[in-house]
């Protein structure tokens, strides 16, 4: 059986092409799917910013942040995700829905928790840092106690020492697949890529499509 293990953040969206890619190489197949944190905006407050503004100061132009929209949309139809970027109002700190994930996880829902959550923001356009928003999209997808968990620090230490790991183990962007603890695929690679990882063992990493984990930089559209 393979075990994958999926570094990636909510507001990702070759996060979520990377996801639907993978369910296609898998086609059924059995496999444990482990999703670990990456905030690709550590720093952003914690009620996150205007999306117009962060865009704008991250890619210098709004049109420029528009036309990256465009090529983000364009990969998404192609995986049957609909982009809803004009529905999006704020740009959120993901650190709170790490926190869910991770719960997810303990609760033997980690996958749908993740879906919901990607779907909510980029298709819904919802609001992720906005707690209230978080436990509503998580008691959709079967988890609950999420407003426990968020009026506390539970889980703060498993996401940064989730984070630390990736950055030790090299991650410079985000998706980032392992598969069974040996084949290492970064960027939201084509279902055919993730069958050859499937067959091999202690290949090195191959790149694609991803969002940079330097918030400042940027990278494909992110």
């Amino acid at each position: 059986m393979l075990t994958i293990d999926v570094i990636s953040d909510v507001i990702c969206p070759w996060c979520f092409i990377g996801k639907r890619r993978l369910e296609k190489a898998l086609n059924g197949r059995a496999a444990t799917v482990r999703w670990h944190p990456f905030q690709l905006n550590p720093d952003m407050p914690r009620e996150g910013i205007e999306r117009r503004e962060y865009r704008i100061r991250k890619f210098g132009s709004w049109e420029r942040s528009q036309g990256l929209d465009a090529q983000v949309a364009a990969a998404g139809r192609g995986e049957g995700i609909a982009f809803n970027f004009d529905r999006q109002s704020r740009t959120p700190n993901t650190l709170d829905a790490h926190r869910v994930i991770w719960l997810a996880g303990e609760r033997g829902v980690q996958d749908a928790v993740a879906e919901a959550l990607f779907l909510a923001y980029f298709t819904e356009g919802r609001d992720l840092a906005d707690r209230e928003t978080l436990a509503e999209i998580a008691a959709g997808a079967g988890l609950t106690q999420v407003e426990e968990l968020l009026a506390g620090d539970k889980g703060l230490d498993v996401v940064r020492a989730g984070e630390e790991q990736a950055r030790h183990l090299g991650v410079s962007g985000v998706p980032f697949f392992v598969v069974n603890g040996k084949v290492a695929l970064s960027g939201a690679q084509p279902p055919e890529l993730f069958l050859q990882a499937f067959e091999q063992a202690g290949e090195g990493v191959v790149a694609g499509e991803s969002c940079e984990i330097d918030s400042e930089t940027g990278g494909r559209g992110c």
